[in-house]
């Protein structure tokens, strides 16, 4: 052997191959394959870079019961790609957390925990609201006996008829039933009303009504209005609500601009004294 050969290749001369279990000629020889890599990496010390080697092997070894899993799961909202690599999370977790000395078949301990980080991954990452884990946990459940009932009854069931299946009182099924309509929510942007109308959701959601801060002002003012005398509150009007100038109201009144101006500051000097009063 040359004396310039690289690192790895020296790895890979140590380390046996693995097939996929798509190429194996028997489930004897997948398991022959898996336990001659775990036992070679239980014997390369952490930092060994030929840990890292044995463990890209081991996934590309159980790489089809990671596409297998994400297959199962994929009706359910999420992309598949997404759910390949939430199972291939759980599979490295497997790698590195296996221990051989029990007795177990690796891969029936490695399903569970890529399974199991897919499930989390639709309880923790996929309800547009967050809901109590036990309501996320009963969610399939009640789908299933909703669509079993309606199956055989051709009717949606009733609150009490999924209490019954469900073994629940009516207070926690209403509660259940509540909380599964959170698992996904509508875009704002989703068409609303009839075909002609161009109105989206969005549209429909109320807003903050800031005119809402000035009713006990206005509801306050009016009384202090009426007290006013007629000339008063018709130059106060025509400045506030008509929008005129106080050339135009002097024109309009009959009165100068400059006695305008003074009726204008000594009518609103006397209905702030009235509301500050009642304050």
């Amino acid at each position: 052997m040359p004396a310039s050969k690289t690192l790895q290749d020296r790895t890979q001369t140590q380390i046996p191959r693995a097939r996929p279990p798509r190429y194996a000629r028997s489930d004897e020889e997948y398991r022959r394959q898996t336990r001659e890599l775990l036992n070679s990496l239980r014997e390369v010390e952490r930092g060994d870079p030929r840990r890292e080697v044995i463990c890209r092997r081991l996934i590309e070894l159980h790489t089809p019961v990671v596409r297998r899993i994400a297959r199962r799961y994929r009706n359910r909202g999420e992309p598949e790609e997404d759910l390949r690599q939430v199972a291939m999370v759980g599979l490295m977790q497997a790698i590195r957390d296996f221990n051989p000395d029990f007795g177990k078949d690796f891969i029936s301990y490695a399903l569970p925990m890529m399974t199991g980080e897919v499930k989390r991954h639709f309880r923790d990452r996929t309800w547009a609201i967050r809901v109590p884990r036990k309501h996320q946990e009963k969610r399939a459940e009640l789908n299933r006996v909703t669509a079993s009932f309606t199956q055989r009854n051709g009717r949606s069931p009733t609150i009490s008829e999924i209490a019954k299946m469900l073994e629940m009182s009516e207070e926690d099924t209403i509660e259940l039933v509540d909380a599964s309509t959170a698992y996904s929510a509508l875009s704002l942007d989703v068409p609303y009303g009839a075909d002609e109308e161009e109105k989206t959701l969005g549209d429909t959601l109320g807003d903050v009504d800031a005119d809402l801060e000035s009713v006990v002002d206005r509801a306050a003012l009016r009384p202090a209005l009426a007290a006013l005398a007629p000339r008063e509150r018709r130059i106060l009007l025509l400045r506030f609500a008509g929008n005129k100038t106080q050339a135009q109201i002097a024109q309009q009144v009959g009165l100068s601009q400059m006695h305008v101006s003074r009726m204008l500051s000594a009518t609103l000097r006397k209905l702030r004294a009235e509301l500050l009063s009642e304050g």
